[in-house]
This record gives structure tokens, sequence and C-alpha cells, in this order.
């Protein structure tokens, strides 16, 4: 058969499992993967630098589905081109990665191919996609650790990282903000090794797209700096390759490919809302299938010579490529076996040896410093030690004590991408997202922004949870303690939000001595992101020879300071800033009431939770029930550790602009509120004991 004949038949072949699938699952989004088809075929099957054969070769090129709901195309491919499984362990396996059982059980229980892309389940995905503009912006991310990767270790003898991103968008893509976030700051960088291709069938689920979106799309990004160039039609393989070569060709530039396409091509709803969101019928297929020429009555049918045909391109040239890789490596390894070595460790996402030597020690303070400052000096001492290190703020690095400003850390931009401060601007949204991309090609990214501002970047964060990748989210700004800026940057439901989160562990320490804890465990993660919540105020060092060592951190909770008997009366439960006022209200309840007080600083509820129940009968007795939670936040969640017959300490509102001694005045975060409900809840016990 004629190459040009083969390539329709093999795109053809893509429209026929997507069909099928979306039909025997009566669920999914069918005309998107068949209008865009050949776009993809053709990316995969004569550009795309990927061997099926190691899905995880360090220098390949990425692709990322940004419109997930197209996902039976990604699956459609995975199975043609005969990508094989990976391990949680980075190991190849042998056997597919989806198979053509795997393609019939779409959307169904446990299935290899879910709905949406969901990365670390199904071989092959580079990131979880689904909702829209998560995928671009993440692709920055990408594109940026890739520059970084090149400037670092490419030699003028060896050029070993120099992969290209690719991400396939939809209209729903360029509406989202977060996508002009990231094409913005995309534009700045001149990140010519990132390609977006816009499918633009301006269909939504609503209706036609001119009822809402008709801005010149090709406009807005040549005002961001990008090159962009169109295809007319999506079936025109010639023109789809040239844009391929257009971008290649591009060395100061992030591109645009604009190609217009037609959803649900070939069915009786082309052009149509109906293709977009459910499936085509049986007759819808079966013409469908007559139109393509495919048998109207063979589902999941892959006509002979197809994967025959993938196997001829993708594999044999990227086997090829990954191949002369690996032998260029070898060579490389031998002319510089330290810069080889930290990329081994970055691609198993393992830390240099004597890492933990970096983490300075503060000594008692009564003065002390804010958590965001002892953080900053953590970080700082700890990036040199972990060259892969790097990150920045949302416009916020002077406030989040985030600048790296030892010699030689310098700022990532266009003329200098080995530097290792990251200006991502004000777009904390995809300042997540992009941190999200960084961490997927393994380095170990970290943002800063305030706590309340975590909301604008509330779903990238999801993202990094549900992907299991080890991103540092940083906030500052914790509590009212931000003062006169008022409520609308006071955070009181964020810290709930992300305790929300499965998979996320939430820090917020008591003390330099427990944020350098909290960096020891944050360091070590692999397959976990972290939030870390710091405090603006200074807070006191604590002295630990009177009180536990801040080892207690990797627990998630520990006894800070018990009562003389070691049989407390009451317990005070608190996180950050709020233990110190635990420990002055302890004083009190011994000083005026004789009644003996446990503290208990709880930096990470998660990690606490995972413990052994007889490690938290031991922090948090069952038989000592009267307990008093203190956070200055919501007290959403402290039930769980105070029980029914508890108090919490906490924020009812949204706070109010004034300084910060009114504002813990005016909301009862004193030592005296504190231990007057203590002794409520005492005297309640000790009557309950008398009747």
């Amino acid at each position: 058969m004629p190459t040009t004949e083969l390539d329709t038949l093999a795109v053809n072949t893509i429209r026929g499992l997507c069909m099928d699938a979306v039909q025997q699952a009566e669920s999914g989004h069918p005309g998107t993967p068949m209008g865009i088809a050949p776009v993809a075929y053709t990316l995969w099957q004569k550009f795309l630098r990927f061997d099926p054969q190691d899905p995880i070769w360090p220098n390949r090129d990425r692709f990322v589905l940004s419109e997930g709901h197209a996902s039976t195309l990604l699956w459609s491919l995975l199975h043609l081109t005969g990508v094989r499984a990976v391990d949680p362990d980075y190991e190849v396996l042998g056997r597919q990665s989806v198979t053509l059982d795997d393609l019939k059980t779409f959307r169904q229980l446990d299935s290899r191919c879910p709905g949406h892309p969901e990365y670390r389940w199904t071989s092959g995905v580079e990131t979880t996609t689904g909702p829209l503009g998560q995928g671009v912006a993440t692709s920055v991310g990408m594109a940026m650790a890739g520059r970084w990767l090149a400037a670092r270790y490419n030699r003028d003898d060896f050029r070993v990282f120099d992969f290209d991103v690719y991400a396939l968008a939809g209209d729903g893509c360029m509406m989202e903000g977060i996508a002009s976030e990231a094409a913005s700051l995309a534009g700045h960088q001149q990140l010519s090794n990132l390609c977006w291709i816009y499918d633009s069938n301006r269909i939504t689920i609503e209706g036609h797209t001119d009822i809402t979106f008709t801005e010149d799309v090709a406009a807005r990004f040549l005002a961001y700096g990008w090159n962009v160039t169109t295809v007319a039609d999506a079936n025109d393989l010639d023109a789809v390759a040239r844009a391929f070569h257009t971008f290649k060709a591009e060395t100061e530039r992030p591109t645009l490919i604009v190609v217009h396409s037609h959803i649900g091509y070939g069915s009786p709803v082309e052009d149509s809302p109906k293709a977009h969101g459910s499936p085509l019928g049986e007759d819808g297929v079966r013409t469908a299938k007559r139109f393509f020429g495919l048998p109207e009555d063979e589902q999941f049918y892959v006509p002979a010579g197809v994967r025959d045909w993938f196997e001829q391109g993708i594999g044999a040239r990227g086997a090829g490529l990954r191949t002369a890789w690996e032998n260029f490596f070898t060579s490389y390894r031998a002319s510089y076996p330290e810069l080889a070595d930290e990329i081994e460790r970055i691609q198993r996402r393992k830390l240099p040896d004597g890492w933990e030597a970096a983490l300075p020690d503060f000594s008692a303070d009564p003065k002390g410093l804010a958590t965001r400052d002892s953080s900053g000096k953590v970080l700082n001492s700890l990036a040199q030690r972990l060259p892969w290190l790097m990150g920045g703020s949302a416009d916020l690095a002077p406030s989040t004590k985030t600048l790296l400003e030892f010699e030689g850390a310098g700022s990532f931009q266009p003329g200098s991408p080995a530097g290792r401060n990251l200006h991502l601007g004000v777009r904390e949204h995809a300042s997540a997202a992009v941190s999200n991309g960084m961490a997927l090609v393994k380095v170990r990214p970290y943002w800063s922004g305030f706590l309340i501002f975590s909301d604008y970047a509330k779903a990238a964060i999801r993202l990094s949870a549900l992907m299991e990748i080890p991103v540092v989210h940083i906030f500052t700004h914790d509590s009212i303690g931000v003062g006169e800026d008022g409520p609308t940057h006071q955070p009181v439901e964020q810290l709930a939000g992300l305790r929300a989160m499965p998979g996320l562990l939430v820090f917020r320490p008591a003390d330099a001595g427990e944020v350098v804890e909290t960096w020891r465990v944050v360091a070590g993660l692999r397959h976990e992101p972290a939030a870390l919540v710091l405090s603006r105020q200074n807070l006191p060092t604590l002295d630990r020879s009177r009180f536990a060592a801040a080892a207690g951190v990797a627990r998630g909770a520990y006894v800070l300071a018990d009562a003389p008997s070691g049989e407390p009366g009451v317990i005070l439960l608190a996180t950050g800033s709020e233990v110190h006022l635990a420990l002055s209200a302890r004083e009190e309840l011994a000083a005026a009431d004789g009644i003996g007080a446990r503290v208990v600083s709880m930096p990470c509820w998660e990690l606490f939770d995972r413990q052994p129940q007889e490690y938290r009968d031991e922090v948090l007795p069952p038989a000592v029930t009267a307990r008093v939670g203190i956070e200055q936040a919501s007290t959403f969640g402290w039930d769980r550790y105070v029980g029914s017959g508890g108090a919490v300490v906490g924020m009812h509102t949204y706070g109010a602009s004034a300084p910060l001694k009114q504002l813990l005045h005016h909301f009862g975060f004193t030592p005296e509120r504190v231990a007057q409900r203590a002794r409520e809840l005492v005297g309640a016990r000790q009557r309950e004991a008398g009747a």
C-alpha cells in the first residue's frame, strides 16, 4: 500500500477505535479525536522523538493532551504504537501500556483507559489533564525544565538535553485564564522548545463558540511574543507537516499552530455540539465508518499492516534516537561523571549523598524570627547541596523569602536559562501548574505566594496531589497576623481547604526548629507534594532542652510540653504561631489553678493520621477528653482531634483590618482566653465524674 494510503488508513483506524470506545462505554467525547486525529497522527508518526519501548527515556519529546476529554485519541495512539508499561520504580515492563482489551473497557473501573489522562496510572501519559487549560500551562513548566537541564548539563561536545514539548489544546483551553497566564510567561521566556497545537473546531458543550468566544486568538499570541502559523484543514497532512517544520525551525519564540478542524468529522453530527459530549449511537458509528472506508459492523478494528506501519515510523525512529542517546550518555558519563550522576539521581528522584548536612541549626531565641525567614535560610542552604532544587514566587519573593541568594544561583531568563530563581509574575494559578510541569521532568521545583492566594492556585495544587509529584507549595502570611491588610488578605478557610486534599502534606511549623524538620521531611519526598504554611511575624525559637525535640515533626504531631505529673488534666493542641500561645496558657493554668496541661504541636495533620494507633493514643490519650484546639483559622476539622466535648479557639469570621495585637485580643487569641476555655472543660469533666 502506498505511503499516503497507509497514512490515511492509520488515521481512520484511530478514528474508528475512538468511536468504538466511546460507544461501548456509552459515555465520552467522540467528536474531538475524530476531527484532530490527522494532526496527532502526523506528530507521533513523523516528528515526536519518543520510543514506545522506553516511554521514560529522559530526552524524549513530551506530548500533553490538554483537551483531556479527547482521551481516546491518546489511548488509541498508545495502543497502536505499542507503548510499554512502566512500574512505580521507573522500570519498563514487558506488557503494553494500553491493550485492545483496555480500550474496550474505556471509562470503566480500574481500566487503563480512564475518562481523562491520568499520570502514574497509564504509561505514556506525561501529565494528568481534564480541567481545561491545565495541560498547556503544565507544558510551559516542562519546557522551562528542559531549558534548565540543557543549560546545566549540556557541553560543547555533548548535547544531553534538547527535547521539545507539544501540547494539544482546544477552544476551552484557550478560554481558560490559566492558559493566558502561562502563554504570557512562555512568550517572555522565549521557549522555542514549546509548541501548542490549537484544535479550533469552534464547538463547546453549549453550542458554537461564537456565542461567547470571538477574539482573534492568533493576534493574542502574537502579542505574547509567540510564533503563530495556521493549518486551514486538519485533514491536510502535508500542511500539518509543514507547520511542525515551521516550529522546528523557530529558535527564539514558542510556537502556536492554529489548526481548523471539524468536530465529529465524517459523522452525521459533524460540526455540531452533539458530537462533543455523547456517543454517536450505533447508526452514527456505522455511517462514519462507511465514510472512512472501515468495516461498518466490526468493533475495535485494526487493519492488517497498521501496527507494522507505526513500528516502521515512530517505533524505529524512537528506538534509534533513544539507543543513540544512551550510547552517547555512556561517553558523557566517562567525561563528566559528577554531572552524569546528578542526571541519574534526578531521573530516580534521589537526593545527593550527605544532603542533610546542609540543614542549619537555630539556637533558642525568645525574640526568634518569622518562620518565613527561617524557611528562607533553610531553603538557601539546602539548594546549595541540591543543585536541581529551584523555584520562585508569584511576584512575592522578597515577602515569601524564597529568593536563592548564594553565588551562582542566578535568575532563569531567556539569556540565562541556568538560573535557579524563577520570576513567575502575578500568576498564582500558572505558577503552581508550571511547577507541576517542572516536577514531571523530575527537577525539584517550589513556588510561593501568600496563603490567601492559594485559592487562585487550588486546581493546580490538587493536580500535584492527584499525580503524586513532589512539588513544594510555599505560603506565607498564614493568619490574621497579616494585620492591617484586613480580611481580604487574612486567610481563614484556606488551611482547611488544603488539608481536605488527599495526598497533600500541609505543614504549619511553630518555630525555626520545626521549619528545619519540615524541610528534612519535604526534601525526601518522592511521590507527594507539600504545602508549607509560614508566618509573617516573628516567633520565638524554642529551647529544646526544655521542650521536646523538633524531630517530632516527622510524625505530624508530638508532645511538646507535658504536665509535670505526666497525666494531663487538659490537652492544648495547636499549630504554627498558636503553639506559643498554648505554652503561655499552660503556664497560667499551672500557676493559677494547679491544672497540669499537655501542649501538643501538630505541624502536619496528615502525617499524624498515618501513625500507628498506639502512637496517636500516646499523644492524645483517649481518657483525656478535655481538649482545646487553637488555630488562627477556621475551626473546621478540629473536632476530629478535640472530640465532641472539646473546644476550639479559632476564627468564625473573615477577620478585620487592625494592628496584630488588637486583632489577637479582639478574636480571643490570648493566654487568658485559652486558659479559661481549658478551665471550663476541666470543670465540666470533674462535675461529670462527681455525678
